[in-house]
């Protein structure tokens, strides 16, 4: 009897946690992810996100905040996922996995007028490059060695650069784009080299039920061949013209 009954109130818990609205964390970076006038938050990215949400049943809501907190709520809080972060063996074990979403490019960027030599990476060793504080690219090169000036905002290091505070600039560039975001530095920050190559995913606690992850998983392969995504792509390449 007592057996029946816990089994019934796990199996209650488990409809639970699959029937609760997952709770979805990203940060403002246009065109990928941003908040508009009117509350509602949208972007290349976010909006696939939620055409994979609606087209598998799933209730949501995005919240967005800055990347570490973001990141954080999705290691330490039941039910929620963040978008979109990139799959590195440090992190694997920490998440559940829906994706890939996007394939990025990691870039660095530097001033046209530089005066080093940069064919490989490890020429980079010698040289200070400005990174994104908590993200998986300022991660791996830490991880593997070289000399970081890491920044809260991305943003501040073309500002960086322009003023020789540091040598390079650690970019991640979606896959056929030509600038980081809707932002343009036309002949003062160029980009120099690839460095790495990445899938970028939503990432969910592991509270998470697999039946969900699963589903997810499933519906994703189904927009791609049903032209959805292609279809978010190509809105955002007219609204920003450019790939």
């Amino acid at each position: 009897m007592r057996l029946n009954i816990l089994i019934s109130l796990l199996l209650a818990a488990a409809a639970r946690a699959a029937a609760a609205p997952l709770h979805l964390t990203t940060e403002h970076t246009p065109p990928a992810s941003m908040r508009g006038a009117d509350g509602l938050v949208t972007g290349r990215v976010t909006d696939k996100i939620r055409e994979l949400m609606a087209h598998s049943g799933t209730e949501y809501a995005i919240e967005v905040l800055p990347w570490k907190r973001a990141f954080m709520m999705a290691q330490t809080q039941d039910q929620t996922c963040v978008f979109a972060t990139s799959r590195t063996p440090e992190r694997e074990p920490q998440f559940k996995w829906v994706g890939p979403i996007e394939e990025t490019e990691w870039q660095f960027w530097g001033r046209p007028d530089h005066s080093f030599p940069l064919a490989t990476l490890d020429d980079a060793r010698k040289l200070r490059i400005g990174t994104y504080l908590g993200d998986a690219r300022d991660e791996y090169l830490r991880s593997h060695g070289f000399t970081v000036d890491a920044a809260s905002n991305d943003l501040a290091n073309p500002q960086k650069l322009l003023l020789n505070r540091i040598d390079l600039w650690a970019v991640a560039i979606r896959n056929g784009a030509s600038a980081p975001g809707p932002y343009d530095w036309t002949d003062k920050v160029v980009p120099l080299m690839v460095f790495n190559r990445v899938k970028l995913y939503l990432a969910c606690n592991p509270s998470v039920p697999d039946e969900l992850i699963d589903k997810l998983n499933a519906t994703l392969p189904e927009l791609r061949r049903d032209g959805t995504l292609s279809r978010v792509d190509r809105k955002y390449e007219r609204a920003t013209g450019k790939p």
